[in-house]
């Protein structure tokens, strides 16, 4: 099931990021922008919102379980885990050996 929404969130946002970049393609024609500078700004259009979507996904579906303890840097960051194994990593994190500065 969670591999099923995020393959759907990532072609959705592939797609978001087609519609995007194809839209600002046909307002730049307009203006009469030759079609080998066209294609290059639709293309890295496409590149940097399908990059920020892709970093949005991620945000959404990861989990990250940082050590409670003031000045500790210790952190693990967990995707597709079911609740056993979340559990488990966020009782790693509470419990790690800490680091003596």
């Amino acid at each position: 099931m969670k591999d099923t929404r995020h393959r759907a969130l990532i072609t959705g946002a592939v797609a978001v990021s087609a519609a995007l970049a194809v839209l600002i393609g046909v307002r730049l024609s307009g203006y009469g922008v030759p079609v080998t500078l066209l294609l290059a700004c639709c293309l890295s259009c496409v590149a940097t919102f399908s990059s920020l979507l892709f970093r949005l996904v991620s945000a959404w579906s990861t989990t990250t379980h940082r050590c409670t303890r003031p000045g500790c840097d210790f952190r693990v960051s967990l995707t597709h885990t079911d609740a056993a194994e979340n559990r488990r990593w966020q009782e790693i994190a509470a419990r790690h050996p800490h680091r003596s500065h």
